[in-house]
């Protein structure tokens, strides 16, 4: 017997196909999907690790990368070549994976939370609590004596902070509503920034103040093997509750009503999503600053691809978000080399066209196809 939980709720598409509308766009067949970006992501990562401003051969790049992966032996005058690849270029592009997969899977349970189309992982105000910490740590040297996790731990508690904050205020005897979140966040997104700017213009140092601004707007260039580990547990242990919540998440996107009649609790639910996004919002900004569009842009597009269902959608996103951040950080470091754009930048340039050109798709629906 399947309990009412069990049961998927049907999605628009279905809906309008059964009332006698237009049918649904064809979906890409979600094996054929997998295996593509299962095959693509190894592939990115190996030209995140060597293209740059350095050039060097496909040949020592592999063989450096070898090494790395099987602690190999190297002649001295490949040290240099080894450094650049193992040490600088391939942790940043392994953190970008793990930064794009955590936005793009957090920028779909935000949708679903709030219901809003617009709502990406910083409409909830942690992204800008998070720039509060790490500007203390850039601008006035804040939390020195933690030596390099200073700007890491500094920005991770300043979003817990801003997380609590937002909690607190957006609460009502019904719960976390969804109108009272996008509120609640967007003033304290406002608020928070303002302070930011506020330490920005108050700097002393212009590198500092360059720093600061670097972070800002996102930037992977203080990538490292050490910082790795947090942001993909964090990522690791989100995903990991959003898939088990899947079937509750399609629920929940039907709406409150249908989603109690169908046995799920909202309030709870919604409760849990709040929790789990901010902790991965703040654990991902804390690595790579505030990278904006990729939590808002992705999900939409791989419901283009393969519906609504959150637990396809889950399945795809962050494997969509991982190669796109990797694409993104290799162009910031290559477009004006030796120079480096914000990561932000170049998401919000990609990003804009592309939303727009999905938005004028006239069988495009929030949350349907």
């Amino acid at each position: 017997m399947v309990t009412p939980v069990e049961r998927v709720p049907a999605t628009p598409s279905r809906t309008a196909r059964a009332g006698g509308g237009p049918a649904p766009p064809r979906r890409v067949p979600l094996p054929l999907l997998l295996i593509a970006l299962g095959v693509l992501l190894p592939l990115s990562l190996v030209c995140g690790a060597g293209l740059g401003a350095s050039g060097l051969s496909w040949g020592a790049v592999l063989r450096y990368l070898w090494a790395g992966l099987t602690g190999g032996t190297l002649a001295p005058d490949q040290v240099p070549g080894y450094t650049i690849v193992w040490e600088l270029r391939f942790p940043r592009a392994v953190l970008a994976a793990v930064v794009g997969a955590g936005l793009a899977a957090v920028g779909v349970a935000v949708q679903a939370m709030v219901r809003n189309a617009l709502a990406d992982p910083f409409v909830l105000g942690i992204s800008s609590g998070a720039a509060v910490g790490a500007n203390a740590v850039l601008i006035f040297g804040a939390l020195g004596s933690l030596g390099i996790w200073a700007l890491s731990t500094a920005s991770f508690l300043s979003a817990l902070a801003a997380m609590t904050l937002v909690y607190l205020i957006a609460r009502s005897a019904r719960g976390l509503t969804p109108l009272r979140l996008v509120l609640t966040g967007t003033a304290m997104y406002y608020g928070f920034s303002a302070v930011t700017t506020f330490m920005v213009f108050a700097a002393e140092r212009g590198d500092a103040a360059r720093s600061a601004m670097m972070w800002m707007l996102g930037s992977l260039g203080g990538a490292t093997w050490s910082s790795v580990p947090i942001a993909a547990g964090a990522v690791v242990g989100g995903l990991a509750h959003l898939v088990w919540s899947a079937r509750r998440l399609n629920a929940l996107a039907m709406g409150d009503e249908t989603a109690a009649a169908l046995g799920v609790d909202t309030r709870r639910l919604r409760k849990e999503l709040f929790l789990v996004s901010a902790a991965v919002t703040g654990a991902l900004v804390a690595v790579s600053g505030a990278i904006g569009f990729v939590g808002l842009m992705v999900p939409h597009a791989v419901r283009m691809l393969v519906g609504a269902d959150h637990r396809r959608l889950l399945a795809v996103a962050p494997l969509v978000g991982a190669v796109l951040l990797i694409w993104v950080d290799i162009l910031s470091r290559v477009l004006l080399a030796p120079a480096e754009l914000p990561v932000g930048v170049l998401t919000a340039m990609i990003g804009v066209p592309c939303f727009v050109l999905l938005m004028r798709r006239r069988s495009y629906t929030f949350g349907g196809a």
